[in-house]
């Protein structure tokens, strides 16, 4: 029963309880007073208000499909988007409106009258222009009445997103902070301690006697007659993983640009880290994507979209990261200018040693340049353009 009531009271917008107050006002005063004038202003409200009922008859019964394409773009991009409307009663739809909120805006489309099964398709274009998240909807209809008095508001769909990804930057292969893993990718690389089987050998002395073939070895010995001996070898298995963590505060950020490079240098990060196989994790304050590997990486890029300023720290924040990425094998501090060298040092700390570990500091106003204290490399980025050199030269 309270529901119903309050799905009753929902109808009634605010210059319907506006124009209801009015009204009742009115004309208790003139009833006091005498006031002709105000007794007509009174049932002139309240005969709007009687007015305005009809508009309210009927039922809307459709279906609405929201579309977007793409749902992830570089900042810049324009999004395809769309609303289909078809009318699932059984009779005519009643002329209605709806609305598509995008972002701060609001879309709003007339739907003309439709026959049961008939289509009414919108089109527009979203532009986009710096990263962020974009929310589209809920799509509803409105029905009520020219004045705005009453109105029937149905949702059909859920908020959409669309993730406005900053501009990256062209990277080479990572290739550095490599771990093994029983489960990695193969390379090239000779192994006498892992899983991956590549051959058998001669046995040299140190190998380990475990790894000695027995029933090859006597074979060889008996159609020979030397004796000798054939050790397994392996193939190097390995699984990266790359853990980016940003400084969400704003003090640390002379200007709010330098967070958008800060942004755009950890997406190109991220992405090529994806292409060179690794796990992609990334904290940034209250946002974080821990552990994403493949396709599934770019949900690290996702985390990127909807990072913003807030109070955690990089200390804090690389404390997180290395309890949600354990496996940790290559490590990126993101700060400005106020991100103290000691925070960097400290953030790195929570990762073990066997961590290889790079600090980047957005600088603007200095040079692009590597420095190396308390054994952190760091790279000063006067232009997220130089990125790739500076990472390339420090791996090497």
């Amino acid at each position: 029963m309270r529901q119903r009531l309050n799905d009753a009271l929902e109808v009634i917008k605010p210059i319907g309880w506006l124009v209801l107050g009015l009204g009742l006002g009115a004309l208790v005063v003139a009833s006091l007073t005498q006031w002709r004038e105000l007794a007509v202003l009174g049932t002139a409200c309240l005969a709007l208000i009687v007015l305005s009922l009809p508009f309210l008859v009927g039922r809307t019964s459709v279906s609405v499909d929201l579309r977007l394409q793409p749902e992830r773009v570089a900042a810049g991009e324009s999004v395809a988007a769309g609303v289909l409307v078809v009318n699932r009663a059984s009779s005519r739809l009643v002329p209605t409106t709806l609305e598509v909120p995008v972002g701060s805006a609001i879309h709003r489309y007339g739907i003309s009258s439709l026959a049961p099964g008939d289509v009414h398709e919108e089109s527009f274009t979203i532009r986009t222009e710096r990263r962020g998240v974009i929310a589209v909807g809920p799509a509803m209809t409105r029905r009520g009445d020219p004045v705005g008095i009453f109105s029937r508001d149905v949702v059909w769909t859920p908020v959409r997103e669309v993730l406005v990804r900053p501009h990256l930057v062209p990277m080479e292969s990572l290739g550095a902070g490599l771990l093994r893993d029983l489960e990695g990718v193969s390379t090239d690389a000779v192994s006498q301690s892992d899983l991956a089987f590549h051959a058998l050998r001669e046995y040299v002395p140190g190998d380990d006697l475990r790894h000695i073939h027995w029933r090859s070895s006597a074979k060889v010995m008996a159609s020979t007659g030397e004796s000798a001996l054939l050790v397994r070898q392996y193939l190097d298995t390995r699984r990266s993983h790359a853990t980016i963590v940003v400084d969400d505060r704003l003090a640390s950020w002379s200007d709010p640009e330098d967070f958008e490079t800060a942004m755009a240098v950890a997406a190109s990060i991220a992405v090529r880290a994806v292409l060179d196989e690794f796990d992609v994790s990334f904290v940034c304050g209250s946002h974080a994507s821990a552990g994403a590997s493949g396709s599934d990486g770019y949900l690290a890029l996702d985390a990127v979209c909807r990072a913003d300023f807030g109070t955690r720290g990089i200390v804090e924040s690389g404390r997180q990261a290395s309890m949600l990425a354990r496996d940790t094998s290559l490590a990126f501090f993101v700060g400005g200018t106020g991100t103290g060298f000691r925070d960097l040092l400290r953030s790195a700390a929570a990762f073990p040693p066997e961590v290889r570990r790079f600090g980047i500091v957005v600088d603007p106003e200095g040079s692009s340049r590597v420095t190396e204290t308390g054994g952190l490399p760091v790279l000063h980025l006067a232009s997220k353009e130089d990125l790739g050199g500076l990472l390339r030269w420090s791996v090497r």
